[in-house]
């Protein structure tokens, strides 16, 4: 079986949200897609170790969807079926925001805004010294209400920051409601061209759009930093989590973790999908 299916990522999700009794499920599922093929195809990971030098940068700045990263790192062997299965017991290394410390995860954010910023500094740094390493920025679209967001962005043009490419998730929603209530974004992919960035749309559940748009961004001639708005679900792969912004905070019981199980279990997922 190949690495990084998302049915398996999401089960891998729902196995640490369970076990930890944490919340943050339905951002994580929308990335799932994303990171699957990021990891599967595009990010250079050097000697296939974490501590490599040459490898390429994947920094989440939405930091509260770290489940779905750490699924990924234990799909290589970075963590371990003990890391997942403690998931927020005592003594874990496992925080529910992404955490520098954790081998494999280059930004502690949580803090909205700020990962992006230290993303631009890591493109900016292997731009000048020449290591050929690209930065991948993940950044929530309820994130980019931060100014902060917009310093980077404007940092990353100015400097032609090729070598980065930010992938927005707009799954439509952010922890106190919809984009459109708490602050409308209007057309995002509009907003990152006047920046000056390179900019593709695409359905950020295909994951066979993904690969074909990052491919074609990566290696297209222009001296301008890369983006993709990625239109999500928020909670996509389990029904009853689609679109539920209660995701966001509700914890799983054994009755609603054995039915997420289930539907992602069912051999009718793909034909209902």
């Amino acid at each position: 079986m190949s690495l990084f299916q998302p049915r398996r990522l999401r089960k891998i999700v729902l196995e640490m949200a369970y076990a930890g009794s944490t919340v943050h499920i339905g951002c994580a599922f929308s990335i799932i897609e994303i990171l699957a093929v990021l990891y599967r195809s595009h990010l250079n990971l050097g000697n296939g170790k974490p501590e490599s030098p040459g490898r390429d940068y994947l920094v989440l700045s939405k930091g509260h969807g770290v489940m779905a990263q750490y699924a990924c790192l234990r799909e290589l062997g970075w963590l371990t079926d003990a890391d997942i299965q403690n998931y927020f017991s005592n003594g874990t290394i496992l925080k529910g925001l992404s955490d520098a410390h954790i081998p494999g995860l280059e930004v502690t954010s949580g803090s909205l805004g700020h990962g992006l910023s230290v993303g631009v500094g890591l493109a900016l740094g292997a731009k000048r010294q020449q290591t050929g390493q690209r930065c991948f920025a993940i950044v929530g679209d309820g994130e980019i209400n931060e100014g902060a967001i917009w310093e980077g962005l404007m940092f990353a043009s100015h400097f032609e920051l090729d070598n980065l490419l930010v992938i927005v998730d707009e799954n439509g929603y952010q922890a106190m409601g919809k984009t459109t209530e708490v602050m409308a974004l209007g057309n995002i992919a509009d907003k990152f061209r006047a920046f000056g960035f390179e900019t593709r749309d695409v359905d950020g559940h295909d994951e066979v759009a993904l690969d074909t748009t990052i491919r074609e961004l990566v290696q297209i001639h222009s001296n301008k930093p890369r983006a993709i708005v990625a239109h999500t679900v928020k909670g996509k792969g389990v029904s009853f989590m689609e679109g539920d912004n209660r995701w966001h905070y509700t914890r799983l019981t054994p009755e609603s973790y054995d039915a997420a199980i289930a539907e992602l279990d069912s051999p009718e997922l793909e034909v209902v999908r």
